[in-house]
């Protein structure tokens, strides 16, 4: 690696090389996306020929394979596909080691036919693609729920267009997998596409074909009675908010009053919390509530609570989208609904898009879970879920690997 970095630097003309460590800087950035990654990409590629069998998996913010990619990854190693991971960690600290990470990933993708990323990356973004190469994007969650990318670039939370034109983190897709036709549009919008007719494809999204495995769904009530003895045959209340402020310092919601919660539902409920992956310094559950509520961020996955939880109390993730297959009871806490709006917005009207009761307070929700059973609307949920994720059914996996089988013989290769 050191190797191929010296003959890159040795590439670069001489007024430029004294700022090529300096990848914190406007110069560092453009010297990276518009010169040392397409450079090294083309060195890479030079004399391979595409593997017609190989697959790369590229994580651009953990450390290993995360829920949104593992049912296709697994599968595309149990049909006999040369399968690998690239982790290139975007948010991790240490600028060189990051550098060093996206290069292992290029020459890796550089004779791949297949190229899955399930985030913005700009560095995928910025090479001259070579033929015969397919990138395919499959997100990370489903729906529309919370603006992000290009639909951001007037807000709080995103880059302003001129920085995201300048360098795309949605460029090379030859398709856009989606849980439902109704949210083409936003796709389009926040990738900054060109609305090319059959790039953005409802076929599903792979992750959810887990919630229609009955040995998924069963394993994973078995983890809840190890992890927390304590739940018995009580019902689940799962708790799972968004992360608050920018991605690098995301912090998560800590207004739910626990005791009030434990005092009125103990009885027959339990209260597990999960927070986003994102948020590093987690809100601490009283010791007096250990019987009732428990932390389970570290513990479980986010698609294993999804399938034992009974209810559902989120403010603006997307898994309300995964957790409307269920078609169970979802509460929205959504304390600092003004602010967020400000921040980050919505794709569609908060209000109307949310299938179950919005509250400000911990009393609102312990009132409306006491009086469930004549309050939860089912059919609302079903037509949210009928909307929104129409295209996921269990099956979402074999129409991606029809879809590359198409890419296969359409030899398609296009341009965000």
């Amino acid at each position: 690696m050191k190797k191929i970095l010296k003959k890159i630097y040795d590439l670069l003309p001489g007024p430029v090389k004294k700022y090529y460590w300096r990848t914190r800087s406007k110069a560092g950035k453009m010297l990276m996306l518009r010169f040392i990654f397409p450079l090294a990409y083309a060195r890479y590629t030079k004399g391979k020929k595409i593997r017609r069998k190989k697959a790369v998996f590229v994580e651009v913010r953990h450390p290993k394979i995360t829920d949104s990619f593992r049912v296709l990854y697994d599968r595309l190693i149990a049909e006999g596909y040369e399968v690998s991971a690239q982790f290139i960690e975007n948010i991790k600290p240490g600028r060189k080691a990051f550098i060093a990470r996206c290069l292992k990933m290029l020459e890796d993708i550089a004779d791949a036919h297949y190229v899955f990323v399930n985030d913005s990356c700009n560095v995928t973004s910025c090479v001259r693609l070579r033929p015969g190469t397919m990138i395919i994007q499959t997100w990370h969650g489903c729906g529309a729920f919370k603006k992000w990318g290009m639909s951001t670039a007037e807000l709080i939370f995103g880059e302003d267009r001129k920085a995201q034109e300048k360098y795309p983190g949605y460029a090379n897709l030859s398709y856009v997998t989606v849980s439902s036709p109704e949210v083409i549009w936003a796709y389009e919008e926040a990738m900054n596409l060109k609305h090319e007719d059959g790039q953005v494809v409802p076929v599903g999204v792979s992750r959810t074909d887990v919630f229609f495995d009955q040995s998924f769904v069963s394993a994973a009530y078995e983890k809840v009675k190890q992890i927390f003895p304590a739940a018995g045959e009580k019902k689940i209340i799962l708790y799972a908010p968004t992360f608050r402020g920018r991605v690098a310092k995301a912090q998560s919601a800590d207004r739910m009053d626990i005791m009030a919660m434990k005092k009125a539902l103990g009885d027959k409920y339990i209260l597990l919390l999960k927070h986003h992956p994102l948020v590093k310094e987690l809100p601490v559950v009283p010791e007096e509530a250990a019987d009732f509520a428990m932390d389970v961020t570290k513990l479980m996955e986010i698609d294993e609570l999804l399938c034992v939880s009974d209810i559902c109390i989120s403010d603006y993730s997307s898994l309300i989208f995964e957790y409307s297959l269920f078609e169970r009871p979802m509460i929205f806490f959504a304390y600092d609904l003004d602010e967020y709006f400000d921040w980050r917005g919505f794709y569609y009207n908060y209000d109307e898009l949310t299938p179950g009761p919005v509250f400000t307070e911990t009393d609102e929700i312990i009132d409306y879970i006491e009086h469930i059973d004549e309050r939860f609307d089912r059919a609302e949920v079903h037509a949210f879920r009928q909307k929104f994720m129409s295209a996921c059914d269990g099956h979402a996996t074999d129409r991606i690997l029809e879809l590359m089988e198409k890419g296969q013989k359409d030899s398609r290769n296009r341009k965000g």
